[in-house]
């Protein structure tokens, strides 16, 4: 089965930082290159994936960053979102809920590492979460 899902840019983050090649974080990543995960996105969120994946205290290999930034695209969907009128704690994220939005009828997700920036739905989940709908232990 495939997926439609929105990375959270903290997901990118700790997938990169993470030691762990068997962490959730790490995994749903690697279930874009598996084509089990289509990922969604849209120019702001490419341009903050991008920004924020530079940052200096990061120290992220350039290369690293491009290969994760094509995949994305290569493997992806780009989606034009409408407004929800949806406030959140910290309304930077509101492109990531909006474009999950847009894909709802096909089940998207939106895949975080902070929930508590979301509202409390079935289909905003944690890479942990994520994975165990795929691996079919939840629904």
């Amino acid at each position: 089965m495939r997926y439609y899902a929105v990375f959270d840019t903290n997901v990118l983050v700790s997938s990169f930082l993470t030691k762990k090649a068997d962490s959730a974080t790490v995994r749903v990543i690697d279930a874009i290159a598996d084509e089990v995960i289509v990922p969604l996105y849209n120019a702001e969120i490419l341009a903050e994936y991008n920004e924020v994946l530079h940052r200096d205290k990061f120290s992220f290999r350039e290369d690293t960053i491009a290969t994760a930034l094509k995949v994305i695209q290569q493997f992806g969907i780009e989606v034009s979102a409408s407004p929800t009128g949806e406030i959140l704690p910290d309304m930077d994220d509101l492109v990531f809920y909006e474009v999950t939005m847009e894909k709802r009828e096909d089940d998207a997700y939106l895949i975080t590492g902070n929930l508590k920036h979301f509202p409390e739905r079935p289909y905003i989940v944690t890479p942990g979460e994520m994975m165990k709908i795929i691996d079919g232990e939840t629904k």
